[in-house]
């Protein structure tokens, strides 16, 4: 998937990394879609907890690897997800994602790279770079004009 609009920011510890989701969460909207790509460890979760209460849920995120999705809610639901155990493009397709992902809600989604064909093209895209056991690097990627408020937001706060 290509992008238009570029960012990074970095975040020196968990709390940072939650504040930050904490900020994606009050600045998106139903419809949104949002791509987590990181290695293992890389702070995907802990990012995804930050949205989720951002969002206005308090619930206890968890990671859904192996239930697949897991859904919360606000005032819309909030669909989390991941793909890490699907292997082929059948078993992603086997989900049925269209209908989370043009419905009433906004869905996170871990381990985005292996599915990338069923995705919007106005999703952000970020990645999640490990640089020390604390340190992440976040690299924001966006195509629509609704995540520039975003942007301006985490680079006047981060």
């Amino acid at each position: 998937m290509e992008f238009n609009n570029r960012f990074c920011i970095n975040s020196n510890s968990e709390e940072v990394t939650i504040q930050i989701g904490n900020v994606i969460g009050e600045n998106i909207a139903i419809g949104d879609v949002v791509l987590l790509v990181g290695d293992l460890g890389a702070g995907k979760t802990k990012l995804t907890q930050g949205i989720v209460n951002g969002l206005g849920c308090s619930d206890f995120v968890r990671s859904p690897t192996f239930v697949l999705i897991t859904e919360y809610h606000a005032d819309f639901p909030i669909y989390h997800m991941d793909l890490y155990r699907l292997d082929t493009s059948e078993s992603i397709d086997r989900l049925f994602l269209d209908e989370y992902l043009y419905g009433d809600g906004v869905c996170v989604i871990e381990w985005a790279d292996k599915g990338d064909e069923f995705f919007p093209k106005d999703s952000l895209m970020i990645r999640i770079e490990t640089l020390s056991e604390t340190s992440r690097k976040f690299s924001f990627n966006f195509n629509t004009e609704s995540f520039k408020e975003l942007k301006e937001k985490l680079k006047g706060e981060f």
